[in-house]
């Protein structure tokens, strides 16, 4: 492992998480291990180092080069620090049709920062992702790990000046479909348990 003199090795006192981890995968399969220790770094830190690449690789037996390899795939893992509230608006085509261009062009003018940036504070940062997963229900703001969905400009506009403040707002969840409540599921054609 590469020791640095300015950095106390993360998973130090973190014994029994490195553990925990490590047990539910067989010994043979340890390297399926990295992820979840790259999320435990991550959450702590906002971002993952060099020293921590080096940390992890020694703990599943890798090189740091496969870490960074793992790292760098992945949008959801950051090699430099990203903001207290790191945002993410998907960059998919499907999501761009259900407004989300219009969404990030909305933050860029309010934020005052673009894709890859974070403010001066350390309070945002912006990011386009590649999916987050959420197309039924665009646009979504990832916010850290919270998902916001079907955002309009007046929702952003509240959850920034929420953030603003420390507060992070419940999510809401706007789903269509089945799950909208047994009072809108009537058969088609309107009649309760007829033909449609």
């Amino acid at each position: 492992m590469i020791e640095l003199e300015t950095t106390t090795p993360f998973f130090q006192d973190k014994q029994e998480v490195v553990d925990e981890i490590l047990s539910r995968y067989p010994e043979e399969g340890r390297r399926s291990a990295l992820m979840p220790l790259l999320w435990e770094v991550q959450r702590a830190e906002r971002y993952i180092s060099e020293a921590r690449m080096h940390e992890i690789a020694e703990i599943v037996g890798i090189t740091a080069t496969e870490v960074k390899g793992v790292l760098s795939f992945y949008s959801t893992y950051h090699e430099q620090p990203v903001g207290r509230y790191h945002i993410q608006i998907c960059s998919t085509l499907s999501c761009a049709l259900a407004g989300a261009d219009e969404m990030y062009d909305h933050l860029v003018n309010e934020l005052g920062i673009v894709n890859g940036e974070t403010d001066a504070e350390g309070r945002f940062s912006l990011q386009k992702a590649e999916c987050v997963g959420s197309c039924g229900t665009a646009p979504v703001l990832l916010v850290n790990d919270t998902y916001y969905e079907r955002v309009t400009k007046s929702r952003c506009r509240h959850l920034l000046e929420a953030l603003r403040r420390d507060e992070m707002p419940e999510p809401w969840r706007e789903r269509g479909g089945d799950n909208e409540g047994a009072e809108k599921a009537t058969p088609f054609g309107g009649a309760e348990g007829g033909e449609a």
